[in-house]
């Protein structure tokens, strides 16, 4: 699908210039005040035991941080020279949380930002212990948060407490500290941060993950583009070129995409868990072949066709990438009360954007039963659901 970027920003990943001024003046003061403080110099100490302990190369000249929101985890990964593989060196557990699943999206709203982000801030110095702040906003955010007030001041902080940043314990955010500081010290001008709203290799995160966006569509640019990130990074243990495009979304270089497995590259992965559907016990032999009086939708005609295209919009966000259009053959049953019984998909869709169909056609309100001799009787209807991205933001891209 050809898509035209209105700008093209290399995020964490990219050694660019890009935002260096965003970086707090005096790093060189920090650091070396950071060494004089006797609690910091005994974890340098403690760090460089672990280090050997673990087979790691002491200092780490690049360090890498992901946190998972559902999972309350945050990983700390190393790596000594940059062509090399990062390593695993911790997981920490995030000791509190604030709001839910989904981005930060204006001030005041508790949320935990989702995206990926790099440390624009060093505070020994903090009320929480020491802290690390994150360039939230960035250019995703900036596209689709408030523009009044977007919010900020975003930090991995001790002391556990939050009302939106990542909090660690004091003795974690010491070692992370260190660490981060060493690695700005040593010439790695962005140390990325991200944070994903699960772990998307743990079925029950991805469940959890699953039921939420069937409720919140849109929310589903975003986690696409994350899972492919992930599992990018699961392969490689390196990081790719992240952009944003002229939507705000982020996306990957069509190359790296092409290195994905076809599920993750589809954001698939893991499969669709897909539900157990209970079908109504129903003779079809019930139906009659002629009606005097079709089956109608509450409100009548407009009110069904106003109903089709809430579905398309409901649903466009699950189309996959090479689709633009799909026509998906449906079939259900309008009993002689006017319920929707057994629906199900005769052809099109994908198996994600199917599931959250049969989804919507249990929930459909009742109907006006079709007539036969003054009497309310079953009968099955076939209908073909136009699912079409918009064209004006070219979705479902990421």
């Amino acid at each position: 699908m050809k898509q035209i970027f209105s700008f093209l920003l290399l995020l964490a990943a990219a050694y660019t210039g890009f935002a260096q001024n965003a970086y707090t003046p005096g790093f060189s003061y920090q650091r070396s005040s950071a060494r004089q403080n006797d609690p910091l110099r005994k974890k340098e100490d403690s760090l460089m035991r672990q280090f050997r302990e673990k087979g790691l190369e002491w200092p780490a000249k690049y360090v890498y941080i992901r946190s998972f929101k559902f999972d309350s985890q945050l990983e700390v990964w190393v790596k000594s020279e940059k062509e090399k593989p990062y390593q695993l060196f911790k997981t920490y557990k995030v000791c509190a949380m604030a709001g839910t699943l989904g981005p930060k999206r204006m001030e005041g709203d508790y949320q935990v930002p989702e995206g990926f982000y790099y440390i624009n801030e060093f505070n020994p110095r903090s009320v929480y212990h020491l802290s690390l702040g994150l360039n939230y906003p960035n250019a995703s955010d900036r596209f689709l948060s408030d523009a009044i007030q977007p919010g900020g001041d975003i930090y991995i902080h001790g002391s556990c407490v939050t009302t939106g940043c990542i909090p660690i314990t004091d003795g974690q955010i010491e070692e992370l500290f260190v660490l981060a500081s060493n690695a700005r010290a040593l010439g790695q001008d962005f140390i990325p941060v991200h944070i994903f709203p699960v772990r998307f290799n743990v079925k029950r995160s991805v469940d959890y993950l699953n039921r939420y966006v069937r409720d919140f569509a849109d929310y589903s640019y975003l986690t696409n583009s994350m899972r492919e990130v992930f599992y990018y990074f699961e392969k490689n243990k390196q990081l790719p070129v992240i952009m944003v495009n002229g939507r705000g979304s982020y996306v990957l270089d069509a190359e790296v995409r092409k290195s994905l497995p076809y599920a993750d590259r589809k954001g698939d992965a893991p499969a669709v868990v897909k539900k157990e559907r209970k079908k109504v016990a129903f003779d079809e032999q019930e139906i009659p072949n002629t009606v005097q009086k079709l089956p109608e939708f509450p409100g009548g005609a407009k009110a069904f066709r106003d109903y089709l295209k809430k579905l398309n919009k409901d649903l466009a966000p699950y189309l996959n990438e090479d689709q633009h259009t799909a026509y998906v053959l449906v079939e259900f049953i309008i009993s002689k009360e006017g319920k929707v019984i057994n629906p199900h998909i005769l052809k099109g869709g994908n198996d994600q954007l199917n599931e959250y169909l049969l989804d919507a056609l249990e929930e459909m309100p009742d109907w006006q039963p079709a007539m036969r001799d003054k009497k309310n009787v079953p009968m099955k209807l076939k209908q073909t659901i136009l699912i079409e991205a918009d064209k004006k933001t070219d979705a479902p891209s990421v």
